[in-house]
């Protein structure tokens, strides 16, 4: 190697080596990060939280036995996507999680329009989508991501 490119390639690992953090220095930040979460969440500290966090009032969790098919929907800046999620056995007892995915783009009037605008286009897309896989009859659970916050009062409000 020549001489400039050593000196080069020093430089550059010097100054990666000020990007670089110790396991010490991680766990503390995700013990900062979860005590701000925290505060997030209370709301008696809320308002000054670093955090801001809401409620999901989300009331059980994917504990690993789930199989079949799952539509997931992510709504977030210019940009909506719809997924099949196919979860089961796969060969030899494997587990195995297949997804087909499409994006679709938001249009200026949906965005800017009212909240029926936007979600008769994400109806369309959907409906889209389901046709192309010629799912439009089935029934399946759904997941639906937004990309902003979303003041969630209870679990059907």
């Amino acid at each position: 190697m020549k001489p400039s490119q050593h000196d080069a390639l020093h430089l550059v690992e010097q100054i990666l080596s000020e990007f670089r953090l110790r396991e010490e220095d991680l766990k503390k930040v995700m013990r900062r990060m979860q005590k701000e979460m925290d505060r997030g969440l209370k709301l008696e500290t809320h308002e000054e939280a670093s955090v801001k966090m809401l409620p999901t009032y989300v009331r059980s969790t994917p504990e690993g036995s789930e199989v079949g098919d799952f539509l997931s929907l992510d709504l977030g800046g210019t940009n909506f996507r719809v997924m099949l999620v196919k979860v089961g056995d796969g060969e030899e007892g494997q587990w195995s999680v297949t997804t087909k995915h499409q994006m679709y783009s938001i249009p200026e009037d949906a965005m800017t329009g009212t909240a029926e605008m936007l979600f008769d286009y994400i109806s369309e897309c959907i409906s889209d989508f389901l046709d192309k896989h010629q799912m439009k009859h089935k029934k399946l659970p759904l997941g639906f991501t937004f990309s902003f916050p979303v003041r969630h009062e209870d679990i059907d409000k």
